[in-house]
């Protein structure tokens, strides 16, 4: 009988992750803590897609995410060399990310991720395991061998029957044996320095019909732990055989610091050889845990949970010390607001359709100055799947938080204060046996009356007054179905205060409360020309017009003005821009996310497949363009964005967590007295733009030498513009002293600021 022995080789595939640290901010959530390693005198912790480290001796904790150069997929493993002193990272992809001590730089391994011949749902990187200067690679394929020293792949090992691929959950290595444990069936063993490993027949299957999340070495003994949470130990001629079973399920399986460590939901486990229990946590005071790893070090219990970061408890006692970075409660942030120095996260969630279920009991978090304080599903009077959050700009202390199933959370200096429903107000349910009120859209107008949309209902357009009162408004001479199908979205009030709002299944509403006239545009050359009647983003710029995004596209309302008048022109216009010549329509089929306006008037608009792209104020130039590719963002699905008008700070609400990018474009201020710029002075090597900040709209800007030459001119649309430090754009100005002349629109206020620059 011929047999077919399939080997697979990896060509030597990294790249150096590049590092965002001078303009990003990463703002993980590390609360979900999915593996745990040790060595050089640290606790290294992987929690969703970032990692942290804790100093066993100065107790610092420092993070590693996206914006250093992390991939920001969901992390599966991770794994410390002492001996080589490297931090491997291993993800759910089949991505590598391999951190150097004393190192920026992080290395990129992307050779299992671009395999042609592994599925994807099989690339997953479960385990490491090193040995002899070699990394053996548990995956969803099989193992693959990693060289420490030379950081290039070896062999990789197909074992399963026949060669096939099968799912590897751990390695280990107990004398001159390799035993390596599956969930599709048994343990294989081999002969660790077999140079033929890559031979399926050289292994040989124990327990075939068995289900296994690992197995480890402890001293001269191997143990295993089954899927259905059953121990058993490896009697040399037998096999494997039951030992004991754990009442709670058994999620980390692992040999440390000689004692083999066993983690359940419940609780934690160290054995010493003989498999005798030499300490075990149970129960922990101040903490509601569910476990999800564990590691023990120095008889100290590292407990990684899922919604309360790393749990130290010293063994002996049930006593644990917290360990957790600063940060949001979630990494799934689905809406934000922003006020002067402070952000509000909520993390609900709506499908394409507008359906909430799942629901989600996330919580909400707050941002501000530098520090962030979460609210947990009870904290905030639980209010589920939370989608849109209003902070009132004339009394930053009220926000409003609307929920696509429990109504309005209304919060009042910092703690949410009421939750306003069916039970407690007009406001009608789906669910006439309880609570299912569903909010979506939020906004003030000037005079500080909040609007809301509420889908399912008649009246599904909603005012409430400053002082709590919810006026209603019947919708359904505009949308005759309101109350039985579709969905009331986003809402944005104009100049004019005239009401905006989607309905995904007809398109965009205007609403008139002078007069109280509706009109309604639609897809459709005549009948408002937008791209898709499925509006997911509006958003009025500083010239009153209506930015749309859809599922299928950008459109521009130009006519706000004249929205409600019997025989106007109310289509809307695609934005066209050339490339390469060819004039083409911008974001052309894209689904748009959120639009948002910076103090320039240039447009921040997000996606759900592509990233984010920053266009000119008419929308003509891609200014910049972040995808997961080319910045931290950790997804290209960008849910939501929140421009700080203050300090030009730019948020990005990801699938997979939130970043922030240092944005310079902030709003106009009342005069010139804060007027200043940054860097300064420009050093040697400096090759970026200088912000010149503090400037009132429509300031004119000129920057002059010493002696009075002209080298820039510009006028401010926002409170900052930016100089490359040219002369016009034609070459570097030279080292010295240089002017900076600053004009209000109506001259009544000057101001000369002065800039160094050193080349």
């Amino acid at each position: 009988m011929k047999l077919l022995i399939t080997a697979l080789f990896f060509l030597s595939c990294a790249v150096t992750a590049q590092n965002f640290e001078n303009e990003w901010t990463g703002y993980f959530s590390y609360v979900s803590v999915k593996d745990i390693t040790q060595g050089n005198d640290r606790v290294f912790v992987g929690a969703e897609n970032a990692v942290f480290s804790y100093d066993l001796s100065t107790l610092e904790i420092n993070t590693i995410s996206s914006v250093n150069g992390l991939s920001g997929e969901p992390i599966s493993s991770i794994y410390y060399s002492s001996n080589f002193n490297l931090l491997v990272i291993g993800y759910e992809n089949g991505l590598m990310d391999i951190v150097r001590d004393g190192n920026e730089d992080i290395l990129k391994v992307v050779d299992i991720l671009e395999k042609p011949t592994i599925p994807a749902d099989r690339k997953r990187i479960n385990h490491f395991t090193e040995y002899n200067g070699n990394l053996y690679i548990s995956t969803g394929f099989g193992i693959s061998v990693y060289d420490l020293d030379r950081l290039e792949f070896g062999d990789s090992y197909f074992i399963g029957d026949l060669g096939a691929q099968i799912e590897i959950t751990q390695t280990t290595i107990s004398g001159e044996f390799i035993f390596a444990s599956s969930r599709e069936g048994g343990i294989r063993r081999a002969l660790v320095d077999n140079p033929n490993l890559i031979n399926f027949q050289e292994w040989t299957t124990f327990n075939a019909g068995v289900n296994w999340i690992g197995v480890q070495t402890l001293g001269e003994e191997v143990y295993a732990m089954r899927t259905d949470s059953r121990l058993s130990e490896y009697i040399p001629g037998v096999g494997f055989v039951p030992v004991t079973s754990f009442t709670s399920e058994v999620v980390d399986f692992g040999v440390n610091d000689n004692l083999l460590t066993i983690t359940t939901v419940a609780g934690i486990e160290a054995y010493s050889e003989g498999f005798v229990l030499q300490a075990m946590v149970q129960n922990i005071p101040g903490f509601d845990v569910v476990g999800q790893s564990g590691y023990n070090f120095n008889s100290t219990f590292y407990y990684g949970t899922e919604e309360d970061g790393l749990l130290a408890i010293p063994f002996g006692t049930n006593q644990a010390l917290q360990i957790l970075p600063d940060g949001p409660i979630d990494n799934h942030p689905f809406s934000l607001d922003v006020a002067p120095g402070e952000l509000w996260v909520a993390f609900g969630d709506v499908d394409v359709n507008f359906n909430p279920f799942p629901l989600t009991n996330k919580g909400i978090s707050h941002l501000k100055e530098g520090s962030w304080n979460n609210f947990d599903f009870e904290e905030a009077l639980s209010t589920n799947d939370i989608v849109n959050v209003a902070i009132n700009p004339n009394n930053t202390g009220e926000v409003y938080m609307a929920s696509y199933n429990k109504g309005l959370l209304r919060i009042v200096d910092g703690q949410p204060l009421f939750r306003y429903d069916n039970t407690n107000t007009n406001l009608n349910s789906i669910d006439p046996n309880g609570t299912d009120v569903r909010i979506y859209g939020a906004d003030f107008d000037r005079d500080g009356n909040l609007w809301i949309t509420q889908s399912r209902e008649d009246e599904g357009l909603i005012k409430v007054t400053p002082s709590q009162s919810f006026q209603k408004i019947d919708v359904t001479g505009i949308i005759a179905n309101a109350g039985s199908t579709g969905a009331l979205g986003e809402l944005r009030i104009s100049r004019e205060g005239y009401v905006f709002f989607t309905y995904d299944q007809d398109g965009l509403v205007g609403y008139n409360p002078a007069t109280g006239q509706f009109n309604l545009i639609s897809e459709g050359i005549g009948s408002g020309n937008l791209p898709d009647n499925n509006v997911r983003a509006i958003e009025f710029d500083n010239q009153n017009r209506l930015w749309i995004g859809s599922l299928m596209g950008l459109r521009v309302l130009f006519n706000v003005g004249g929205f409600f008048e019997e025989g106007a022109d109310v289509d809307t216009s695609p934005i066209i821009i050339l490339e390469d010549g060819v004039p083409q329509e911008l974001l052309f089929e894209l689904t748009v996310t959120d639009i948002e306006v910076d103090g320039s008037n240039n447009k921040w608009i997000s996606t759900a497949t592509s990233g984010v792209f920053y266009l000119s104020s008419n929308g003509q130039e891609t200014l910049l363009r972040f995808t997961k590719d080319n910045s931290p963002l950790p997804s290209n699905n960008v849910q939501d964005i929140a421009v700080d008008p203050f300090t030009g700070v730019v948020y990005f609400a990801t699938i997979n967590g939130l970043v922030a990018y240092n944005g310079s474009s902030t709003a106009p201020r009342e005069n010139l007295e804060d007027v200043y710029s940054y860097p300064n002075p420009v050093r040697p090597g400096f090759d970026g733009n200088v912000t010149i900040d503090g400037l009132t709209a429509r300031a004119n800007v000129k920057i002059t030498d010493i002696e009075g030459n002209l080298v820039y001119e510009e006028t401010s649309q926002g409170g900052s513009i930016l100089w490359d430090t040219t002369a016009f754009g034609r070459y570097k100005v030279a080292s010295g002293v240089y002017l900076v002349l600053i004009t209000t629109e109506d001259a009544l206020e000057t101001k000369v600021h002065k800039i160094m620059v050193i080349r």
